[in-house]
C-alpha cells in the first residue's frame, strides 16, 4: 500500500511543476505556486481534518481518498490553464488523508525495536516506490508528453485503492488531540530534524527536472531520470536502517546534516551534468536517513493515543515547508537562478541544525536506549 500510494503521490507533486512549465506555459514563480497551493490543501487535511476524526471514521475517509485519486488522474490528462489548479487542490486534500494513516500503521506494534524495524522497513517500502515510480516515468516520457504519465499511473492508483481496504487503524477510542500533541518532544525534535532535509527536498521536489533542463539542457526524460539515483541511494540507505537499526541517532543526524549542506552548496559549481548526478546520489542518503529517524523518535516519545495527532502534525508541518519553499525558489530564481537558490538552502539548514543539536544531543531521543 505504501509503495502504491507513495509512488503515485511522488508522480503527481514532481510531474504538476513540469506539466504546468512545460505544457501549460507558466513561469517558475507560478510553478512554485501552484506546488504550493497542492501542499496547502494536503497541510488542511494533516493538521485539521485528519487529527479529528475518530478511527472508524478516518478509516472511511482514508479509503474514499484513495477512490478519488483514481478519479482525479485521468483528469488531469485534459486539463487546462485554469483547471489545473482544482484539481491539484483535491488531489492535494485526498494525499493529505492517505499519508499520515500509512506512518500510523506502520507504528502499531508494541515492542520498541521491532517499531522501530518496521518504521525503517515502511520508509525503505517508500524508497522503493521513488526509485519506481520515477524510472517508470522516464520510460513514459521518452515516448510521451507530461500529461499521459498521469493516465499511465492509474493502475497503480486502483492497487492502493484495493489494498487500502486492508490498512490497520488504531483501535484505541481515547486519542490524543489538540496542543498537547504539538507539546511532545517527539513532536518537536522530529521537526526540528525533518526541517534540516526538507528544506531543500521541497525544491528538490519541484525544480529538479526544471533544474537540469535549464542548466543542462538536457531531455525532459534524462532530466526527470535525476530523481532515480537520488531515490536509489535514499533507498539502500533505509534498507540499511531496516537491517540494522540505529540506536543512537546523534552520529547519523550529525552525517546526515553534513551531506546535505555540502551537496547543496555543489549545486552552485557543478560543471556537468554528470557531476550533478552523483551530487543528486550523494543527496539521497540524508533524504534516506533523516525522515525515519524523525519517525523513530515520535516512536520513542509517544503512546500509541497520542500517535496519531503527532503523526498528523508532523506531515502538516511538512506539507507547510513544501508549500512555502517552492513558492520562495520560485520568485528567487527569476532573480538569482535555480543553482544558487539551490546552494543558499545550506543557510536555514545550518540553522536549525544547530538549534536542534543545542536541544537535543543529550535527550535519550536521540541518545537511545537498551
Amino acid at each position: 500500500m505504501t509503495i502504491a500510494a507513495r509512488a503515485t503521490n511522488n508522480m503527481v507533486t514532481t510531474t504538476i511543476g513540469p506539466f504546468s512549465k512545460y505544457q501549460l506555459g507558466f513561469s517558475n514563480t507560478l510553478v512554485g505556486i501552484i506546488t504550493a497551493v497542492m501542499f496547502a490543501t494536503t497541510f488542511l487535511a494533516t493538521s485539521y481534518i485528519n487529527p479529528g476524526l475518530n478511527p472508524s471514521i478516518r478509516r472511511k475517509v482514508f479509503i474514499i481518498s484513495n477512490l478519488v485519486v483514481v478519479s482525479l488522474l485521468p483528469l488531469f490528462y485534459f486539463s487546462s490553464y485554469v483547471s489545473i489548479w482544482i484539481l491539484s487542490a483535491v488531489i492535494g486534500l485526498a494525499f493529505g488523508m492517505i499519508m499520515p494513516n500509512l506512518i500510523t500503521a506502520a507504528s502499531l506494534v508494541n515492542d520498541r525495536k521491532a517499531a522501530e524495524r518496521l518504521l525503517a522497513l515502511y520508509s525503505a517500502s517508500l524508497s522503493i516506490s521513488l526509485i519506481l515510480g520515477p524510472a517508470y516515468e522516464t520510460f513514459i516520457l521518452s515516448k510521451f508528453s507530461y500529461n499521459f504519465v498521469f493516465l499511465a499511473f492509474i493502475p497503480l492508483a486502483v492497487l492502493g485503492f484495493v489494498l487500502s481496504w486492508t490498512v490497520r487503524f488504531p483501535d484505541t477510542k481515547k486519542e490524543v488531540r489538540g496542543s498537547k500533541a504539538l507539546r511532545n518532544k517527539g513532536f518537536i525534535s522530529s521537526i526540528l530534524a525533518i526541517t534540516t532535509y526538507n528544506v531543500p527536498f521541497a525544491a528538490i521536489t519541484a525544480f529538479l527536472t526544471i533544474l537540469a533542463v535549464d542548466r543542462f539542457h538536457v531531455p525532459s526524460d534524462l532530466a526527470y531520470s535525476t530523481y532515480i539515483p537520488f531515490f536509489t541511494m535514499s533507498f539502500l540507505t533505509r534498507l540499511y536502517m531496516t537491517i540494522k537499526p540505529f540506536r543512537s541517532l546523534r552520529l547519523p543526524m550529525l552525517i546526515s546534516i553534513l551531506i546535505t549542506m555540502i551537496t547543496l552548496a555543489g549545486t552552485i559549481v557543478s560543471p556537468s551534468y554528470s557531476v550533478f548526478l552523483v551530487l543528486m546520489a550523494l543527496l539521497g542518503v540524508p533524504h534516506g536517513s533523516v525522515f525515519p529517524m524523525s519517525t523513530i523518535m515520535i516512536q520513542r516519545a509517544t503512546s500509541k493515543e497520542e500517535r496519531n495527532a503527532v503523526n498528523s502534525y508532523f506531515l502538516a508541518y511538512n506539507n507547510f515547508l513544501f508549500i512555502a519553499v517552492p513558492a520562495a525558489v520560485g520568485y528567487l530564481s527569476n532573480y538569482i537562478g535555480l543553482s544558487i537558490t539551490f546552494g543558499l538552502l545550506t543557510i536555514p539548514v545550518l540553522l536549525v541544525s544547530l538549534y536542534f543539536f543545542a536541544k537535543f544531543w543529550k535527550d535519550e531521543i536521540l541518545v537511545g536506549g537498551e
